[in-house]
């Protein structure tokens, strides 16, 4: 019997990092199923799944957190998909002048609605013509199918204005990047 497990890594970026986690998931036999990696601030950073037989997650686990001799903390959790059944794939994009708060409050509307945001990719760039700080944010979202598409782009619209950030929720561009 195949489990999934769930690992989160961080630590000093450098190269080999990930063909030392890929010889680790190989050699226990596990299958590397989906993963997000990046390097920020310096620092290595990412979460992984993979699915290995039962009777052998808790030794690679044992190797995997064995990491963090050379630096590398990796945690390690069995996967619990509890999600709804009933759902729907929105692409959410924003983008607007950097302030503190634009996530916190859009994350905010979101979660009050029960919608879950699977990916979140943020970042801050010189805006073109002025130089200024600009906020841009994707995300991937799974609405529950009660919400209304029309419901929820009025509400973040408004936010949207309150925030003077641009928004679009896209329900087409999101099943297709499934």
């Amino acid at each position: 019997m195949r489990t999934s497990l769930v690992l989160t890594l961080i630590g000093d970026d450098r190269p080999g990092i990930v063909e030392k986690l890929a010889d680790e998931v190989l050699a226990a036999g596990a299958n590397w199923e989906e993963s997000r990696m990046a390097r920020l601030a310096g620092k290595f950073a990412g979460v992984l799944r993979i699915s290995v037989d039962a009777d052998r997650a808790a030794a690679l686990e044992e190797r995997l957190t064995a990491f963090a001799t050379d630096g590398l903390r990796v945690v390690v959790e069995p996967s619990a998909d509890n999600q709804p059944s009933a759902f729907r794939t929105l692409r959410l994009e924003l983008v607007g002048n950097d302030h503190p708060g634009i996530v916190r409050d859009i994350s905010r509307a979101l979660a009050h609605r029960q919608i879950n945001i699977e990916e979140l990719e943020t970042d801050v760039t010189s805006a073109p013509m002025t130089g200024e700080a600009l906020f841009r944010a994707r995300a991937t979202l799974r609405t529950p199918s009660a919400v209304t598409l029309e419901e929820l782009r009025t509400t973040l619209e408004a936010l949207a204005r309150e925030l003077m950030v641009d928004l679009a929720l896209d329900e087409s561009r999101a099943a297709a990047a499934r």
